[in-house]
Order: structure tokens, then C-alpha cells, then sequence
């Protein structure tokens, strides 16, 4: 018996065609929107292409970047949270008044602030999970009672006089002729951060499961409830993160912010890509998504547009984008 050809039993090497190496769709719509916006606004308003500009952009993004990662994994899961503008202005007004008022160490007021904030994400999980209400119901009812919690805690004053530990990252640091803040940079790190655990690790595929079929993932042994009310208690601790990136934009303590934030976030989302209907959608299209909606509120406001405007535009591309994930939804 003569022993078989090596070659003839080698593994061939995998072959991708060149549809298959190309991103998905859900990343290439987004990223081409991106790029058509840019090209228009470029064309038609001053100043709008130098790095300057699009330095303040990305530190205009910064805030509702962070708060759209934890919208985006909110809504993997088939959820919404509508109370998280609302939970980043409490962790705002806290931060500010434990070391401004209450004289603790900013670091110490730090801690507290996020324990807070992660504290009502539990809270919204635990109401979803175990009393079984829908998300859309908690997390709107839960926007009013931050919203006044706030109010009533702050005196609906704005805290002013930060020690600088609470300023950091507002700071900047420069390439080439652009300013860039550590703020900034802190939130491209929380994106890779959970881009890496979405797509690497055992949790961040069951929590695209839960979100394409959650009866599904329960057969298969996926702790589902528990998957659901660790999304929103690590969504909590990111609104506290957005509110540490908000102070040290602002150098205050503001009660009043945080209002269209909520909405804001749920724009970025689905314009990048991610689907309302949960389980599918990359982290990568949250980013460009909140880039979309900076470069038009940017370029608008360069090509003096009222911000009326703006609002309606932005009401409009969301609804487009909503359009398209049901469009691709049925054909799939």
C-alpha cells in the first residue's frame, strides 16, 4: 500500500471572494453617508475642511459618542433606553456638587458619581428583567425621575468653580496643527474596548443571541435575563463616563443638560447600522453614526441654518435609516 501524497492531503488555503473581504453593508452605507456629507459640507460652508474644524467635531462627538455605545448595546439586545441623557445629567450634577459643594476629593466624587449612574442602570435592567416591564416604559419613566432627582439635588443651579482633576479631559494635546482632547481619546478607547469584547469574547456573542432570538439563546443555555441586566447596569456606568467627558467640556456642572441627548443617541445608533429590532450591528457604525450627526450639525451651523433645521434634518435621516433596516430586514 503506498502512502498518499502530501499535497494531496494539505488543507488548501481558505479563498475569499472579493465580495466577502469587503465590510459589511452595515458599515459601508454609514461610512459612504459619512463621506457624501463631508464632500457637501466641504463644498458649500467655510472653514469646514481643516483640521481644526474637524478637530472640534470629534470633541463635539465626544459626549454623545460615549452615551451611543451604551444605547447601541441597549438595543442588540432589542431594547431602548430613553432615560440616558437624563442619567448622564445627574451623574454631571453629582460629580460637580461632591467636590465643589460637598468638598470631597475628586476622585472619591468620581466613584460616587459612576457608582450612581451604574446604580440606575441596574435598577432599569432589574425592572425589565424581573418585573418583567417593557424597556420603552422603564426607561421613559425612569427620564422623569432623574430629570427631577436632578432638579430638586441641584436647585436647578449650575455648579461652577471644578477643581481641575474634574477638567483632565477637556484638556488637549496637538497633531499636527489639530487640538485633541483626552476626552476624546478616552472615548475612541471605550469604542475599541467594546468592539473587542463584542466580537471576541463568549458575552458579546450572547448578547447578539439574546437580541436576534432570545428563546432561542434561553434553549441553548445562554443565561438570557442575566445577559439583559448586565447591558443595562454597563450602559449605566457608560452614561456616567459620558458625564465625566461632559463636565470637562463645559467646566460645569449643568442641570439642564442632557435633554435631546437621549434622542441624539438613538440617532447614531441607527444610522450606523445597528438594527432596532435587535442582534445585529457593529460598534464601528455606532461611531460613524455619531460622526454623521456632528458633521451636519457642524456644517449646518457653519452654513448659518438655524438649529430648527438641523432638527429636522436630523428627524429625517433617522427615519431614512429606520426605513432602510426594515427594508433590509424583509428581504432578508
Amino acid at each position: 500500500m503506498t502512502n498518499p501524497n502530501p499535497k494531496s492531503l494539505a488543507i488548501p488555503p481558505e479563498r475569499y471572494s472579493l465580495r466577502e473581504r469587503l465590510p459589511s453593508i452595515s458599515v459601508l452605507g454609514p461610512l459612504m453617508a459619512l463621506v457624501l456629507a463631508v464632500i457637501f459640507f466641504s463644498v458649500r460652508a467655510d472653514n469646514f475642511l481643516s483640521g481644526q474644524n474637524f478637530s472640534l467635531i470629534l470633541q463635539q462627538v465626544a459626549v454623545l459618542g460615549v452615551l451611543a455605545i451604551g444605547q447601541t448595546l441597549v438595543i442588540l439586545t432589542a431594547g431602548i433606553d430613553l432615560s440616558n441623557g437624563m442619567i448622564m445629567a445627574l451623574g454631571n450634577v453629582l460629580v460637580t456638587k461632591l467636590a465643589v459643594t460637598a468638598g470631597l476629593p475628586p476622585v472619591v466624587a468620581i466613584l460616587l458619581a459612576l457608582a450612581a449612574t451604574t446604580f440606575i442602570g441596574f435598577l432599569n435592567g432589574t425592572l425589565i428583567t424581573r418585573v418583567k416591564l417593557p424597556p420603552f416604559i422603564v426607561t421613559l419613566g425612569m427620564l422623569n425621575i432623574v430629570f427631577a432627582t436632578t432638579q430638586i439635588y441641584s436647585g436647578a443651579q449650575t455648579v461652577t468653580g471644578l477643581p481641575n482633576a474634574l477638567t483632565f479631559l477637556g484638556n488637549t494635546f496637538r497633531i499636527g496643527g489639530a487640538a485633541v482632547t483626552y476626552g476624546t481619546v478616552l472615548m475612541l478607547l471605550l469604542y475599541l474596548v467594546t468592539a473587542l469584547i463584542l466580537s471576541h469574547t463568549a458575552p458579546g456573542r450572547h448578547l447578539y443571541a439574546v437580541g436576534n432570538n432570545p428563546e432561542a439563546a434561553r434553549l441553548t443555555g445562554i443565561p438570557t435575563q442575566r445577559v439583559i441586566l448586565l447591558v443595562y447596569t454597563v450602559a449605566g456606568l457608560l452614561y456616567g463616563i459620558a458625564a465625566l467627558v461632559l463636565v470637562a467640556r463645559t467646566g460645569a456642572g449643568d442641570p439642564n443638560a442632557g435633554g435631546t441627548e437621549n434622542l441624539d443617541s438613538i440617532t447614531a445608533v441607527v444610522l450606523g447600522g445597528t438594527s432596532l429590532f435587535g442582534g445585529r450591528g457593529l460598534l464601528i457604525g455606532t461611531l460613524i453614526g455619531a460622526l454623521i450627526v456632528g458633521v451636519f450639525r457642524n456644517g449646518l451651523t457653519l452654513m448659518g441654518v438655524p438649529s430648527v433645521y438641523q432638527i429636522l434634518i436630523t428627524g429625517i435621516l433617522v427615519i431614512l435609516a429606520v426605513a432602510t433596516d426594515q427594508f433590509s430586514r424583509r428581504r432578508s
